[in-house]
C-alpha cells in the first residue's frame, strides 16, 4: 500500500475526486505549460496530489474571463447575489467534514482546528449575503443649498486575490464573499502548499450558482510573474493580499505602477500581556487559544508573552504543563492537538529561532527540539526569560513557541509591546476594567483581545496598523474595500 492509499484509508472522502486543474471562465483546464505542482502532506512528507501550474498567459485568460463576466455580475440584483452567497454558506456547512479533512491533509493542522476554520470560512458567505442587500448610499443637501449630494457605492472592478497556506478556506472566503457581494468578479491565486481546498471550494461556488467567470482560480509556481502581469493589466482594479509583510511591500510597489486599490493583511508580532491581577485560569485558556490555535501558524498568534512579575511563576508553570501535555501527530488524526508545521523550511526556521533565544539566555521549559519522524514536527515549546535582543521577539514565529518575558509596570509593558514594526493584534488580561481599557487604547494595533484569546469574527473589522497592513476585512467595512464611492451632484 503506497502513501496515498494509506492516507486515503483514514479519510471519509476520495482524494482523487478533488479537482486539480485551473478553473477559468467556468472551464477546468491544464496550465498552458503542461507542468504540474506537487502537493505534500506535512504530516508524512509524502506527495498526495499535483495541480496545474498556470503560466502568465493563463493568468491573462483568467483576467479576461473575469472581465467578460463583470457587467452581468455587477448588474445582477443584490438579492440574487445574496441568495447565491447564502447557498455557498449552506453547501460549505453540508460538506464541513470533508473540507476539514482536506484542510488537515494538505495543511497539517489538527482536525479540530480545521473544523473551526471551515465554520469560520463559511460564515463569511452568510455575513456578506446579508451585507449584499444593505450596501446603502447617502443623500443630503449641500451646505450652500445649491444642490443635493448623492453618494453611491459601485463595484470597484476586477479583483486579484492572493491568499496564504495557513487558512486555505477562510483566507479565500474572507475575500471572495465581499467581492461578490459588492458585484465584483475575481481571480484567486491560492498558495501552492494548499491548493486543493481552493479547488474544492470552487466546485461549491459553481454548484451554488456563481456564474462562469465570476470566480476564477489559478495555482502557479510562477507567482511573481503571474501576479505582476495581472497587476499591470488595466482591467484589474483591486488587489487583496494576505501574507508576509515582505511580500506585501513588493506587491504594493507593483500595484503603484497602475495605482491599483490595495487591501493588505500582513504579518504580526502580537504581544500577550498578563497583569498580576489577571484571572489565571482565564489567562491560561486565552494563551492556549491565542498561541496554539492553528498550531501557532497564524498572523494573529501570540508571539511575545509579557507577564507581570507577581504572576510570572504561576503563569509559566501552568502554560508549560498545558503545552507539554498536548498530543502531537498527523493533522487528520482525531486525537491530534498539535499537527506538523507546513514544510521543512518552516521547521528549520522555527528551530533556529529557539536556538538563538537559548544562546542569548532563554530557558526552555518544554519542547525545544524537532521530532525525528516522517513529516515536519516541532512540539509545543515554552521559553522563559527571553531577552529583548532575541530574534524570536522581533520576527513572526509562525509555530508552536511561547516566548515569555517579565515586566513590572504598565507604562513599561506598553512601550515594549509597541516596540515593533507590526501592529495587527494584541492581547490583554486583567480583572481591572479601567486598566484594561486604558491599555487597549494605548496599544498600537488594529485589534485587541481583552480577556479573550480569540478576536476574529466575520462581523468585526479585521486588520492592523503600521506594517501589518492596509484596510479591513469582515464587517461592513469589508464590502467597502471592493467598492468605489461615487458622488453625484444634482438639483431638483
Amino acid at each position: 500500500m503506497n502513501a496515498i492509499q494509506k492516507i486515503s484509508a483514514t479519510l471519509s472522502f476520495d482524494i482523487a475526486a478533488v479537482p486539480t486543474d485551473l478553473v477559468i471562465g467556468g472551464v477546468w483546464r491544464e496550465g498552458r505549460g503542461g507542468d504540474r505542482l506537487d502537493v505534500i502532506d506535512p504530516s508524512t512528507g509524502s506527495k498526495i496530489a499535483d495541480v496545474a501550474n498556470a503560466s502568465v498567459e493563463d493568468a491573462m485568460d483568467a483576467v479576461a474571463a473575469a472581465h467578460a463576466a463583470a457587467p452581468g455580475w455587477a448588474a445582477t440584483p443584490p438579492r440574487k447575489r445574496s441568495e447565491i452567497l447564502r447557498r455557498c454558506f449552506e453547501l460549505m456547512v453540508e460538506r464541513k467534514d470533508m473540507l476539514a479533512e482536506l484542510i488537515s491533509l494538505e495543511n497539517g493542522k489538527a482536525l479540530s482546528d480545521a473544523q473551526g476554520e471551515v465554520a469560520y470560512a463559511a460564515e463569511f458567505f452568510r455575513w456578506f449575503s446579508e451585507e449584499a442587500v444593505r450596501l446603502n448610499g447617502e443623500i443630503y443637501t449641500a451646505p450652500s443649498g445649491a444642490n443635493k449630494i448623492v453618494v453611491e457605492h459601485q463595484p470597484i472592478g476586477i479583483a486579484v486575490l492572493v491568499t496564504p497556506w495557513n487558512f486555505p478556506a477562510a483566507m479565500a472566503t474572507r475575500k471572495i464573499a465581499p467581492a461578490l457581494a459588492a458585484g465584483c468578479t475575481c481571480v484567486l491565486k491560492p498558495a501552492t502548499e494548499t491548493p486543493l481546498t481552493a479547488y474544492a471550494l470552487a466546485q461549491i461556488y459553481a454548484e451554488a450558482g456563481v456564474p462562469n467567470g465570476v470566480v476564477n482560480v489559478i495555482t502557479t509556481g510562477r507567482s511573481g510573474a503571474t501576479v505582476s502581469a495581472m497587476l499591470h493589466d488595466p482591467r484589474v482594479r483591486k488587489l487583496s493580499f494576505t501574507g508576509s509583510t515582505e511580500v506585501g511591500r513588493r506587491l504594493l510597489r507593483e500595484a503603484a505602477d497602475t495605482v491599483i486599490s490595495c487591501s493588505m493583511e500582513l504579518g504580526g508580532n502580537a504581544p500577550f500581556i498578563v497583569f498580576d491581577d489577571a484571572d489565571l485560569d482565564k489567562a491560561i485558556e486565552g494563551a492556549m487559544v491565542a498561541k496554539m490555535r492553528n498550531g501557532g501558524e497564524a498572523c494573529t498568534a501570540a508571539n511575545r508573552f509579557f507577564v507581570q512579575k507577581g504572576i510570572l511563576d504561576a503563569f509559566s508553570s501552568r502554560l508549560t504543563e498545558r503545552m507539554g501535555a498536548m498530543t502531537v501527530g498527523a493533522g487528520y488524526d482525531a486525537q491530534t492537538q498539535c499537527g506538523p508545521v507546513i514544510n521543512l523550511d518552516a521547521l528549520e526556521r522555527i528551530e533556529g529561532l529557539v536556538r538563538d533565544a537559548e544562546e542569548r539566555g532563554a530557558t526552555t521549559l518544554t519542547g525545544g527540539k524537532r521530532q525525528e519522524r516522517d513529516g515536519f514536527y516541532f512540539p509545543p515549546t515554552v521559553l522563559r526569560n527571553v531577552p529583548v535582543d532575541a530574534k524570536i521577539t522581533r520576527e513572526e514565529i509562525f509555530g508552536p513557541i511561547a516566548a515569555i518575558a517579565s515586566f513590572e509596570t504598565e507604562d513599561e509593558v506598553i512601550e515594549r509591546a509597541n516596540n515593533t514594526e507590526y501592529g495587527l493584534i494584541s492581547y490583554v488580561f486583567t480583572e481591572d476594567l479601567a486598566r484594561g481599557m486604558r491599555v487597549c487604547e494605548k496599544l498600537d494595533s488594529g485589534m485587541v483581545g481583552l480577556n479573550r484569546g480569540l478576536a476574529s469574527d466575520p462581523a468585526a473589522p479585521f486588520g492592523g496598523t503600521k506594517q501589518s497592513g492596509l484596510g479591513r476585512e469582515g464587517s461592513h467595512h469589508g464590502i467597502l474595500e471592493f467598492c468605489e464611492t461615487k458622488y453625484i451632484a444634482v438639483s431638483w
